[in-house]
């Protein structure tokens, strides 16, 4: 697997087909080797795209890095940087769930790598932030604080990526638990649902700095860690956004989600190869360029 030196960190990635660039970001602490990436980009290779597929810092096969103010402005700053470094140009961003966040959060922070910008299902929501707090950052800042980093280390949401960089046990390790804790204190907030925004960790002024054409995938009425009210406000705050209907059931994430809690198989992206043909169409649309 090829990697990258960005900002510091090893960053492993792949790079699929050839034409205008394409990234995509995956949600959750989950690596592109989740069923649906990497699926998702090689339709978007058969269709004429360059596709970046990426593990994120904390995620899979890159480097661990708690710094920044908050993971995923951290991340985005991670894409722009591989984007460069890689020299793709302007490109596509594309992502969904957490992927989302960071592909939002990459297009206001690092215009200048942005073309188009298409995301689905946004988390937004207090109770959802409230969840995510405790997924991303409150399992860990518990585990430092009564067991120190060889608690962290075991538990379930770092394991993906200390098998796949070995490096990233004695990183982990190597932390002192009060300063990992602080970290997980000031990242906590940043996942914050703000009352008058739609997206969590975002302010709500943040959205009129989106200026590229973007495709924005309507959430289901029935999902509540992405509702539909949370893409429909998305899509009224950016300037040049078009609202479509996702390729999928009202259900989709509910079922992925009990089937995921139920089995342990992960198949919450497993329908993103469905989204290719609604992607092209909006990326080759001579009105979104």
């Amino acid at each position: 697997m090829p990697t990258a030196v960005v900002n510091g960190l090893k960053v492993a990635y792949e790079l699929h087909g050839e034409g205008e660039p394409v990234a995509l970001t995956p949600g959750g602490r989950f690596s592109m080797d989740v069923a649906g990436v990497r699926e998702l980009a090689l339709a978007l290779a058969e269709g004429g795209k360059q596709v970046l597929i990426w593990d994120r810092p904390n995620t899979g096969a890159s480097d661990l890095c708690f710094q920044g103010d908050s993971e995923f402005e951290m991340h985005a700053d991670t894409l722009a940087g591989l984007i460069e470094t890689l020299e793709l140009g302007t490109t596509a961003i594309l992502g969904g769930s957490a992927g989302s966040r960071v592909s939002m959060t990459t297009v206001i922070r690092h215009p200048e790598v942005a073309e188009k910008l298409a995301v689905w299902w946004i988390s937004g929501g207090y109770f959802h932030a409230a969840a995510i707090v405790g997924y991303y950052c409150g399992e860990s800042w518990f585990a430092a604080k009564q067991n120190g980093m060889d608690g962290v280390a075991a538990l379930p949401i770092w394991q993906e990526t200390l098998q796949k960089n070995p490096a990233n046990r004695e990183r982990l390790l190597a932390m002192d638990p009060e300063e990992f804790a602080a970290v997980m204190e000031a990242w906590a907030p940043k996942l914050a649902a703000y009352p008058d925004s739609p997206a969590l960790g975002m302010h709500v002024e943040e959205f009129a700095k989106i200026l590229v054409p973007t495709l924005v995938f309507r959430g289901s009425p029935t999902d509540f860690w992405h509702h539909r009210s949370t893409t429909e406000w998305v899509a009224e705050l950016v300037r040049d956004s078009h609202l479509v209907e996702p390729p999928w059931g009202d259900e989709e994430w509910n079922e992925r989600s009990a089937g995921y809690q139920q089995t342990g198989d992960n198949l919450l992206f497993a329908s993103w190869p469905k989204l290719a043909p609604q992607l092209l169409e909006f990326m080759n649309d001579p009105a979104t360029r």
